[in-house]
């Protein structure tokens, strides 16, 4: 089962107590996935299809409970590879669906279709209500151990902006793009989801997101310290590797004997101990040397040794 799908189940099993959210969760459901049917003599009615036996459930529940209307229920079977059945949920065209499509606010009494549902956002309880639904009928959210991104999508591109805004009364910073022919709405971000979910009461997945999310930051930390030391000590063998080579130079030419005993004494200690670094270099040396001082004194055998190559070749070119 996704993410998406777990968020879903829980707010489909979510016991909204107030009916004016009830309502709002409704209206916010058939906005996203229904269909207006029309028939004659000023009747209509309602298709509603969804993936999701959870979101099936809570439509019928919630129609059933505040509407007398017939609901007619069929499982479409899907025989392709990885898809998910699908559920049709049909309110035939009738007076009582009129009726219920007039009082959930999406037909106007001179049966015009009702684009805006601001009416039933004006508490803050009915608002969450509403982004519930709206995540139900048509939101999906990414897994937490992957990308950390969540969207609603709808075909109305003025609905669109009004669900940002909505978005944006609980400090939600959604942003909306396109693709095909739908407005995307969405979110992005670890802080931003956790928030989503919080604000429509997905307490559940919330504690999974958070705890994924911990796991998943404290992975990649010690990613991030294990590449930094590989990095680093990949460094320090490589400087090693460079440093012992020009040193053997001085020696076998025998300039190494020719230069101060400070400068004897690291390279001496170098040629011996080329696996270690500056700083348990400093530590054999019982800290007579800073780190700073023998990082000095090598750079200065390596310029030697460097000086002394150059004129070997310049001799050799003549």
């Amino acid at each position: 089962m996704s993410f998406s799908s777990e968020v879903k189940n829980e707010l489909a099993r979510y016991a909204t107590p107030k009916a004016c959210c009830q309502r709002a969760e409704l209206t916010a459901l058939l906005r996203m996935s229904g269909r207006l049917l029309i028939g004659g003599l000023g009747t209509l009615g309602l298709t509603v299809i969804t993936e999701n036996a959870g979101t099936a459930r809570k439509i019928v529940t919630l129609l059933r409970k505040h509407f007398n209307v017939h609901i007619q229920t069929t499982v479409r079977r899907n025989r392709r590879l990885n898809k998910h059945n699908s559920y049709v949920l049909r309110v035939p065209p009738s007076l009582e669906g009129a009726v219920m499509l007039k009082e959930i606010g999406m037909i106007a009494s001179d049966n015009s279709i009702v684009e805006s549902d601001r009416g039933l956002w004006k508490r803050s309880c009915c608002r969450r209500a509403y982004i519930r639904g709206v995540f139900q009928g048509g939101g999906s959210v990414s897994k937490p151990a992957g990308d950390y991104h969540l969207e609603l999508v709808t075909d109305n591109d003025d609905f669109s902006r009004a669900l940002v805004k909505l978005l944006q009364s609980f400090d939600l910073q959604a942003g909306l793009s396109s693709r095909k022919q739908n407005c995307i709405i969405y979110l992005k971000g670890a802080d931003q989801i956790t928030e989503f979910l919080k604000v429509v009461g997905a307490h559940n997945a919330l504690l999974l997101f958070e705890n994924t999310r911990v796991v998943k930051d404290m992975r990649n930390h010690v990613n991030r310290l294990v590449n930094c030391e590989t990095a680093n000590l990949s460094k320090t063998v490589n400087a090693a590797l460079r440093q012992v080579e020009k040193l053997r130079f001085l020696e076998e030419t025998g300039k190494l004997y020719r230069l101060s005993k400070a400068l004897q004494e690291i390279a001496h200690v170098r040629l011996q101990h080329p696996e270690l670094s500056l700083q348990e270099l400093v530590e054999l040396l019982d800290g007579r040397v800073g780190k700073s001082g023998i990082n000095h004194r090598l750079r200065k055998l390596e310029q030697i040794a460097d000086e002394e190559m150059q004129k070997r070749k310049d001799d050799v070119d003549k």
